[in-house]
């Protein structure tokens, strides 16, 4: 078997019955053999009975409860692994991926065995606007999607290093995977993928960006539909991702600047109506912070490289989109 053909396609879902079809005939057309798993996370519009009559091709994982999407896919990467495939993506199911968007990606990967993920170029569902070329992670301690809402498409094609990669759309090779551990599942879902790109980094694992790999997403399609969702999770795992993975030498450059985002992020929240949820989320992240320091100490004995070496993965600046907090360092600096 080629490694082309051992390439596992992970979809998690949840209540997706009318993005699935779009996403998996996508997969069914690629130019190279794939296993498609979908990861069904306790649907109760009928996601199941669609997936059993329509693609009894689909290999189907069935889950009693949503167990989020860092469970999910932890279940459909668990099952890859033993079924011992060399690669797994991950799509979402509100995606598309054009025909050669899992060659591309191989291809990309197959350049050098010390790059453990590769993302995608995922652009807007009508094709305008970039969504994102891979994660990027902010020595605010915000991470952000590069390219967001940019309207050139080619934009960061010769710019193929990242520091991490989105999880919706992003191809993992197996031997990283089983080196680094999968997703933190206490996360749930945000975040998760910049947690795991920290933790590869840290390993020495490389991660770049395939350009001609081209996915285009509806955003926001799944957690749109909860309200309080994205503030809750937001509030629950922006610190957990500093508490696990920031090196010390960095962390007083980190933590009052998160501070300051995470504090005008909670008042932003109650001003929406949010203040409940937000409480909620900043609470179980303080219940869970002991384990996660815990979890921390492990995988800071465990690094491969240098303070000198991450420096250069970070982003010194602000987050392109946090507007607010621009113009609160200005008013600071002019002070």
């Amino acid at each position: 078997m080629s490694a082309a053909a051992r390439v596992a396609v992970i979809v998690p879902t949840w209540n997706g019955r009318d993005d699935l079809p779009g996403c998996l005939e996508s997969l069914r057309r690629q130019s190279v053999p794939v296993e498609i798993i979908v990861v069904e996370n306790g649907s109760t519009d009928g996601s199941v009975e669609m997936l059993r009559d329509s693609y009894p091709d689909v290999t189907l994982l069935v889950q009693p409860v949503n167990l989020g999407f860092a469970g999910g896919v932890n279940v459909g990467l668990r099952y890859a692994l033993h079924r011992g495939h060399a690669f797994a993506a991950l799509l979402n199911n509100d995606a598309v991926a054009e025909p050669t968007w899992v060659e591309r990606l191989v291809e990309e990967m197959a350049r050098d065995e010390s790059v453990g993920m590769v993302a995608s170029k995922f652009v807007t569902i009508d094709g305008s606007r970039l969504d994102s070329t891979g994660e990027c992670y902010s020595i605010w301690g915000l991470p952000f999607p590069r390219g967001r809402d940019e309207p050139r498409l080619d934009a960061y094609d010769t710019l193929p290093e990242l520091f991490g990669a989105s999880g919706g759309s992003t191809l993992y090779r197996a031997d990283m995977l089983r080196d680094i551990g999968l997703f933190d599942e206490d996360f749930f879902a945000y975040f998760e993928d910049v947690d795991l790109s920290w933790r590869a980094r840290l390993r020495g694992w490389r991660v770049r960006l395939a350009p001609a790999a081209v996915a285009s997403h509806r955003i926001g399609a799944t957690s749109g539909r909860i309200p309080g969702f994205t503030t809750y999770q937001t509030m629950k795992n922006l610190f957990w991702v500093v508490a696990k993975n920031v090196p010390r030498r960095y962390l007083a450059t980190v933590v009052p600047r998160l501070a300051l985002a995470y504090t005008l992020t909670f008042w932003r929240a109650v001003l929406r109506g949010n203040g409940v949820v937000a409480v909620k989320g900043v609470a179980v992240a303080v219940a869970k912070m002991p384990k996660k320091l815990g979890e921390r100490r492990a995988i800071q004995r465990a690094r491969r490289i240098d303070d000198e070496t991450l420096r250069s993965m970070l982003t010194w600046d602000l987050p392109p989109g946090s507007t607010n907090l621009r113009r609160l360092r200005a008013l600071f600096r002019r002070s």
